[in-house]
C-alpha cells in the first residue's frame, strides 16, 4: 500500500497544477500542555498549495476564503496524528460542498482530483434540493456533517450509512451562516461535534496520522477561528501513516 502510494505521489508531481510551495499562514496550533496549562501559546499554521491556483485561497481578517475552483486542496505543512480541531465554516452559494480531509497523504487523485483520508464534510442544506432528480430526494444526512474514509482509507462507521457515518441529529445551518465543527482524532478514532452537540464518529481508520487538507469543490466558502491542539502520539505503524512530502 505504500509503495503504491509512493507511485502515485510520484506521477501526480508530474502533473499540471500541482504545487509544494507555501500558500497561506491561516489558523493555529497548540500542545495539549500549553493549552491546558493556561499558557496557550499559539503558532501559526502554514498550508502548502497541492493542486489549486494561487487565487483559490485568500486570508482577509482572519478569515480564508475559497473561492471553490479549481476542484482540488491545499495541506498542511506538518502531519498530525492526535488532535482536537476547532473550525468555523460558511457556505456562501446554495448547495455548496467542500470539508477537511483528516490523515491524509494530501495526494491527489487522477480523475476526482481529491486526495485520500477520513473526510469531514461540510454541505450546505439546499444540496440536497438542488440534486433532488425524478423526485428522488438525496438523503439528509449528505449535508449534516457526514465522516468517511476516501481513497482506500476505511473506518467503521459509528451511525452506518453505508461505509459513511452520519449524525444522529441534524445540526447545520444553511447558506451565509456560519457552522463551528469540534473535531477529536485519536488512535483512528473521529468524535464530531456539529453546533454544539456530538452528534458523530467513526473508528479503526486504516490510515491515522497525515496531513490536515481544506478541499475547494465548486463553490465560495469561508473559514475562520481553525484551532489545532496536538495531543500526545500513540502507536502508529508506518503502514498507518501517510508519506511525508518535501516543501519547495
Amino acid at each position: 500500500m505504500r509503495i503504491l502510494s509512493c507511485l502515485l505521489f510520484i506521477t501526480s508531481i508530474c502533473l499540471p497544477g500541482f504545487s509544494q510551495s507555501v500558500q497561506v499562514e491561516f489558523g493555529s496550533e497548540t500542545t495539549a500542555e500549553s493549552f491546558f496549562g493556561g499558557k496557550k501559546q499559539q503558532v501559526p499554521i502554514r498550508w502548502i498549495n497541492v493542486n489549486t491556483d494561487k487565487e483559490t485561497w485568500s486570508v482577509k481578517k482572519d478569515e480564508l476564503r475559497c473561492s471553490g475552483h479549481p476542484i482540488g486542496v491545499m495541506r498542511s505543512e506538518k502531519q498530525y496524528e492526535n488532535f482536537m480541531m476547532h473550525v468555523e465554516w460558511k457556505h456562501l452559494e446554495p448547495g455548496g460542498n467542500s470539508g477537511v480531509f483528516v490523515w491524509s497523504s494530501a495526494i491527489p487523485g487522477k480523475e476526482n482530483r481529491l486526495p485520500d483520508g477520513v473526510e469531514v464534510q461540510m454541505l450546505d442544506l439546499e444540496w440536497v434540493r438542488l440534486n433532488t432528480r425524478d423526485s428522488i430526494v438525496p438523503p439528509i444526512a449528505y449535508v449534516h456533517g457526514e465522516l468517511f474514509g476516501v481513497g482506500g482509507v476505511e473506518t467503521v462507521p459509528d451511525n452506518p450509512r453505508g461505509t459513511r457515518s452520519r449524525s444522529i441529529e441534524n445540526r447545520c445551518l444553511g447558506t451565509g451562516e456560519w457552522n463551528t465543527y469540534d473535531v477529536v482524532c485519536v488512535d483512528g478514532v473521529i468524535k464530531l461535534s456539529v453546533n454544539g452537540k456530538f452528534v458523530n464518529g467513526i473508528n479503526k481508520a486504516s490510515q491515522k496520522k497525515g496531513y490536515l487538507c481544506l478541499e475547494s469543490e465548486g463553490a465560495e466558502i469561508l473559514f475562520r477561528n481553525f484551532t489545532l491542539v496536538v495531543l500526545p502520539s500513540g502507536v502508529t505503524s508506518s503502514e498507518q501513516t501517510a508519506p511525508e512530502m518535501k516543501v519547495r
